[in-house]
This record gives structure tokens, sequence and C-alpha cells, in this order.
């Protein structure tokens, strides 16, 4: 049964426990939704190159300001493991947009960028229909001198425009139909159809959404669960520290401290990137949620479990007066710059999620105008 019964105590102790075991199953499975998108999308669009590198950066000193300072093992192992794992999602990106630190902002729902360039979403033959119609319907008929009389065309004339027209009507048709027509399991629809199909879709959305809204709440309760299962598992099967054990004096490290600052920059640096992304594409498309949810979870238990410190005096059990406060002043002070970093890219990622919901909405009454038409 839970809570456990066996000699484990709910303290101060065993919550950062638990805070620090949540944060490390939700940064181990941060990284695999995001992945999963772009291969499932089979691009990385709405993803940001810049912010994976300052990531990746910020990730580097991370580990050497983990190392000189001397903090948890499991803090080192998973500075390392973040590491591995931006590599993976910057080489994915590399993949997807070719070896490029540039963030082009490519327009949901159409393979053009912001200046009119192709992409390798563009068509490779564009539809010329409208332009063939519109220069057939100027055509006019003059006379040599070229004063604007209409002459009456002749019967071979109209016989060779109907043929030329005939046969520039089939040759557009050809070249409009995509290659998905040319599988014979996939039937060729007119317009109108294809316009009935995308309006079920579009009325189809709020089922898929609430599906995409359980499944995700669904995993962040499983991942966090996992979590305390984790911390049970450990407490339940190590022994108890003994009470009277004096406490590790604090000491600061100085180029331990210089990384961990400079780490604590570029993770707050690597959002803004993201954030400008975002909102030049006026969408959040191609970007999973969970990455960004999981990132949240991770951060908010990580402070916490830091957060959460009993301080052991010299004299366990007998603090002098202003003792115990002291230990715990200095304690924040050497993780501040891990609690920065923490704290500050959980603000941004909370701006994420405003952009989201904001560009959401935008998306779904585009969607119902169009339905209506």
């Amino acid at each position: 049964m839970f809570p456990p019964s066996q000699g484990l105590r709910l303290d101060i102790d065993a919550i950062s426990q638990i805070c620090g075991s949540v944060s490390i199953a939700c940064w181990i499975v941060v990284f695999s939704p995001q992945i999963i998108e772009n291969w499932r999308r089979s691009s990385a669009d709405g993803l940001s190159v810049v912010f994976i590198v300052i990531w990746l950066l910020g990730d580097f000193f991370n580990i050497f300001g983990a190392v000189l300072q001397g903090v948890l093992p499991t803090m080192i192992i998973l500075a390392v493991y973040y590491t591995l794992a931006d590599i993976v999602l910057l080489l994915q990106c590399f993949w997807y947009k070719g070896f490029t630190l540039s963030d082009e902002v490519n327009k949901p729902g159409n393979g053009t960028t912001e200046n009119g360039g192709a992409t390798e979403r563009s068509p490779l033959i564009p539809d010329t229909r409208q332009q063939t119609n519109g220069n057939h319907a100027h055509v006019g008929h003059t006379n040599g001198n070229g004063n604007g009389y209409h002459t009456p065309p002749r019967i071979s004339d109209i016989d060779r425009r109907q043929s030329t027209h005939s046969q520039s009507s089939f040759r557009e048709r050809f070249l409009s139909i995509d290659g998905t027509h040319l599988s014979p399991v996939t039937p060729l629809l007119d317009d109108s159809e294809q316009n009935n199909q995308h309006t079920q879709t579009r009325r189809a959305r709020p089922q898929s959404t609430l599906q995409t809204v359980l499944f995700n709440l669904g995993t962040v309760v499983l991942v966090c669960a996992s979590g305390v299962f984790g911390w049970w598992l450990s407490a339940s099967r190590s022994p108890p520290p003994p009470e009277d054990q004096p406490s590790t004096p604090l000491t600061f490290n100085l180029w331990g401290q210089i990384f961990g600052y400079i780490c604590a920059a570029l993770y707050l640096g690597s959002r803004v990137p993201q954030l400008l992304l975002n909102y030049r594409r006026k969408s959040t498309e191609g970007i999973s949620m969970l990455f960004f949810l999981f990132a949240c979870i991770g951060n908010l238990t990580y402070v916490l479990s830091i957060f959460a410190y009993k301080p052991i005096c010299r004299d366990p059990g007998h603090c002098a007066p202003g003792e115990a406060s002291g230990i715990y002043g200095r304690y924040i002070a050497v993780n501040f710059s891990w609690l920065l970093g923490s704290f500050g890219t959980l603000v941004l990622d909370a701006c994420v999620f405003v952009q989201y919901f904001m560009y959401r909405k935008d998306e779904d009454s585009d969607d119902e105008e169009e339905a209506e038409r």
C-alpha cells in the first residue's frame, strides 16, 4: 500500500527526494515527444535551431559546473544525458532543415517562406490554370494596323484554338495531379469532394483535441507516478541515515560557480529564439507540448527539491541561534545559479504555453471561417 509504512517518514528530506525523483523522471523523457513529433511530421520547421544550439552549450557548461562544484552524482548523470539528447535533436533538425543555423519562417499550411521563396514543401509543378484561364479571357483580335478593330475569326482559326485549348487543358489537368494520385489505391477526387472531406476533418477536430489532452494528461501522470515509485523503491531498500551525523560543510568553487551562472544565462537565452520564431510564424505547429510540459514539471520539481532542505547543525539536534538559517542561506547561495536557470526557464516555458493557446484560438477561428464558406 501507499504511502509505505515500513519505517519511511514523509519529512522534509523525503519531500525533497520525491521532488528530485519526479524531476529526474520528467527529464529522462523530456526529449522523446519532440523527437517523435519531428519524425512523425518529417519536418522540424516548428523548432528553432538556435534554441537547440544554445541549450546544448548550456548543457556543456552544466556538466563542467556540476563536476567542479561537486553536486549530486544524479545531477551530473542527467547533465550528460541532456547533452546526448540535445545532440540527437540537433542532428534531427539538420537532417530535415539542412545544415543551417537560420530559422526560416514557414507559414503553417503552405510551402513558402516569409519572403515568398520555395521550400521542400512547395509543389514541384505550379498550378497554372488560373494564369492560363486569365490569358484566354483577354485574347482579342485586331487588324493589322492595331487600331483595335475586331475582325471575325475564321473557321480554321477557331478549330486551331479549340484544339490548342483542349490540349492545353488536358496538359494542365495532368500536370496538376500530385504524386499521391499516382497510387492505384488513392482515388482521384474532384475539388468538391476534397472540400467536403476537409470540412469533415475540421468538424472532427474537437474529438481529436480531447483525445490529445487525455493522452498528454495520462502520460504526465504516468511519468510522475514512476518518479514517486522510484523514490519509494529506493527509500524502502536503503537504510535511513543516522540522525546524529554532522553535515558536510558547503564550500564555494569559483569555476564551478562561474560555469553555473554561464549555464543559467544560456538556458534563459535559449528560449528567446523559440519564442520569436513562434511569434513570427503566428503558430506553434510542429512543437510537441509534452516537450515543454515535461520541461516545466522537471524544472518546478527540481526547484522544490532544492528549497526543501533541512539544515543540519554542527551539534545535531542542538542548533545555536541563527546557525540553521545561516546554513540554509549558504546552501541556497551555492545552488543559486541552478535555481536561477531552472526557475527562469520555467517562466519562459510558460510563455510558450501562452503562445500555444493564443495561436491555437486563432487557428480554430480560421478553420470555422473556412468551414462556413
